[in-house]
């Protein structure tokens, strides 16, 4: 009986939230986040709410900046492309970033 048993790494993912027009709080866009890596096999680690930041480069007047959210979480090396295929038509994240840690 042989059992393959895939490497966890460990990532950090930085998201920017789009809150225009969504009706749920941060917190519940949070718990939305921690579903969808849930989904991807990943075990998120820590959540933190980096609050609402200004864009540097601005492309709409209406929105100058949003909420940005942090999280770590450990998953296959496959879990960060699968994550931001779900993602990508998600009107509630506008941007994904996510690095080895």
């Amino acid at each position: 009986m042989t059992t393959t048993q895939e490497t966890k790494n460990s990532y950090k993912a930085t998201f920017i939230l789009d809150s225009r027009g969504v009706q749920d709080s941060v917190e519940a866009l949070i718990e939305k986040l921690k579903q969808a890596l849930e989904r991807v096999e990943a075990s998120v680690k820590e959540a933190k709410n980096l609050g609402y930041k200004a864009f540097t480069r601005i492309t709409d007047k209406k929105h100058p900046g949003d909420y940005y959210v942090e999280m770590t979480f450990s998953a296959p090396a496959s879990a960060p492309l699968a994550l931001q295929q779900n993602l990508r038509l998600d009107k509630t994240v506008k941007r994904i970033f996510i690095v080895n840690e």
